[in-house]
């Protein structure tokens, strides 16, 4: 395998440094005969989308193989080189043989009770003593992450509803630890939040109901947070086609409303929160670029937004940055890539497992 040299500034402290890549990782110590591929860029770890779903069709449904290679194509494009698959009715671990796409960390299928998420997505647990199985299962099946649905419509009160017991969820969570796996929860509403947070899950999706007593709680936890800001600009749509059940459409719409007040006072907070753009479904993949600038308009910074799908959402997920020794999945951009979502969306080079995925423009 061919080596290649890097030289550039490093986020977030902007200093000059000197990388090597030989055999798929980084080295900081010279290798002779090294194709340079630059002299001065700028330089970041693999972006990060923490809320993807390779596996589900754009609009709905179970995505075939090659829909599914398209997808990760569609987000190693834009470097993300790293995906939180946060729920997939597919098994997608034949992608892990293409060299070319990005690494997935799934979270094997959804977990709900019947009739209370998406048809045909999630694994359906008739009784809810059955969950702390059913989430063993998947962690076991998963890459050390297991997705709950932690409230969605209930069509018999016209509203959403959590979904599961304290009790139950205290016993699934600690299945999921000591299976050595995190759990999280897609959550919209407010009611769920407290359960989930003080059962001990580790991260939340979305969060759009989170008031100060939860936002406290989850600071108390360690709880993080995966807002999927970009999905959220889709609620006046959901309202708009739920004509059936006006108090839960009256619902979204009210937590659309808030939600940069809401993802803004928990950061203010100190919750930690990272970059997902809920890809699949309704979200197109390869859109990490405008849920950081999303973060940047609630009130984040733009290197800290930046960092959250970025060196801060890999050392969250167990992966190592620019350091000696690290996979070389990596960035180069001549432009700062903070300056905007189009030149963050469209770097100069990718490097993908050691090999250049694309090259200088």
């Amino acid at each position: 395998m061919a080596a290649y040299r890097i030289r550039g500034r490093s986020l977030p402290n902007e200093a000059y440094v000197e990388l090597w890549i030989r055999d798929g990782h980084i080295s900081l110590e010279p290798i002779a005969d090294a194709l340079s591929l630059c002299e001065d860029g700028w330089l970041l770890p693999g972006l990060v989308d923490a809320h993807c779903h390779v596996g589900i069709k754009f609009g709905g449904g179970h995505e075939d193989l090659p829909g599914s290679i398209e997808q990760a194509e569609a987000e190693r494009d834009v470097g993300a080189l790293l995906l939180r698959d946060a729920g997939s009715p597919v098994d997608t671990r034949e992608l892990d043989d293409h060299e070319d796409l990005p690494r997935i960390i799934r979270a094997g299928r959804h977990i709900a009770s019947p009739k209370r998420y998406i048809p045909g997505l999630a694994m359906d647990i008739e009784d809810e003593s059955q969950l702390p199985d059913a989430v063993r299962q998947q962690a076991r099946f998963g890459d050390g992450w297991v997705k709950l649905v932690g409230d969605w419509i209930d069509r018999s009160v016209g509203d959403l509803r959590p979904l599961w017991d304290e009790n139950i969820l205290k016993k699934a969570i600690a299945a999921a630890h000591d299976e050595g796996a995190r759990v999280t929860a897609h959550v919209f509403g407010e009611d769920a939040l407290p359960d989930l947070i003080s059962a001990g899950i580790d991260c939340i999706e979305h969060g759009t109901g989170l008031t100060d007593e939860t936002i406290d709680m989850m600071v108390t936890h360690g709880t993080a947070l995966v807002p999927t800001l970009i999905n959220i600009e889709t609620f006046p749509d959901i309202a708009a086609s739920a004509t059936k059940y006006p108090v839960y459409a009256r619902h979204m719409r009210d937590l659309h409303s808030r939600v940069a007040e809401t993802v803004g006072r928990a950061h203010d907070a100190g919750v930690p929160i990272f970059a997902g753009t809920d890809a699949g479904g309704s979200i197109r993949h390869g859109r990490i670029a405008d849920e950081v600038h999303a973060l940047v308009g609630v009130g984040m910074p733009p290197t800290e937004a930046l960092a959250a799908a970025s060196w801060t959402a890999r050392s969250w997920l167990g992966w190592p940055g620019l350091e000696h020794g690290a996979p070389a999945d990596l960035l180069v951009y001549s432009v700062d890539p903070r300056t905007g979502p189009d030149i963050l969306s469209a770097p100069d080079i990718i490097i993908l497992r050691g090999v250049p995925v694309t090259g200088l423009r």
